[in-house]
């Protein structure tokens, strides 16, 4: 083999190498950053070390930091994680409305799927915090605010419809964020009854009164 094929074996061999390490590299934060999140879920964040997060993810703490230098660092990149699984989680289950199907029944039970999984619980448990940490409440506050915009774009997609009405509209999302998260919290002292099915029932048939045009009126208290 000639000296300028050899050279472009080597090169080869490193961009394999390189793409490889990349993608292990990858997947090990991925691992320290779910790691994480389940700490945030069952430890809560005060209890959450990057000890308790390097043995929740199997790794050694050492190895842990070569990823993520500081406990700081990893929540940065739970929150963008969470945010990033919340809306992917939405959008996709928005997408799958049909033409001709219930668009307020099918986005309230997509939200309330969101608001009951870990993901909302981590956090909301991040979020509690963030109350007495500067620090914390840096990293949620922009965060928050960009899922916010996000959140507020997908929801212009499913009801095209309202941009007449902005301000039915922004009210019909705090409406339906406010008592679903609120609803999803108390989750965590109670389990769920008949009066929340009731709620969920009532606030279809809220936002169907703030709907620039009637929605069909099949409530969940019918069912």
């Amino acid at each position: 083999m000639s000296k300028r094929n050899q050279r472009v074996a080597r090169r080869q061999e490193e961009v394999v190498s390189g793409g490889w390490q990349a993608q292990k590299s990858a997947s090990t934060r991925g691992l320290i950053i779910e790691a994480a999140i389940r700490c945030f879920v069952e430890l809560g964040y005060a209890q959450t070390t990057t000890t308790r997060i390097a043995e929740m993810a199997g790794l050694s703490r050492g190895a842990m930091l070569h990823h993520f230098p500081s406990k700081i660092d990893i929540v940065r990149a739970a929150v963008d994680y969470l945010h990033a699984k919340r809306l992917k989680a939405f959008r996709r289950a928005v997408a799958a409305i049909g033409p001709d199907e219930d668009r307020v029944r099918f986005s309230v039970e997509a939200y309330w799927q969101q608001v009951n999984h870990p993901w909302f619980m981590a956090f909301f448990e991040l979020s509690v915090a963030a109350r007495t940490d500067a620090e914390l409440r840096s990293i949620l506050q922009p965060a928050q605010a960009a899922f916010d915009e996000a959140w507020h774009q997908t929801a212009w997609e499913v009801f095209p419809e309202w941009k007449d009405n902005p301000e039915a509209f922004d009210l019909a999302l705090d409406l339906s964020r406010c008592l679903m998260e609120g609803m999803a919290v108390s989750f965590m002292t109670h389990d769920p009854t008949e009066r929340d099915r009731r709620l969920l029932a009532y606030l279809e048939e809220k936002l169907r009164e703030l709907a620039p045009s009637a929605q069909p009126a099949r409530s969940r208290a019918s069912q």
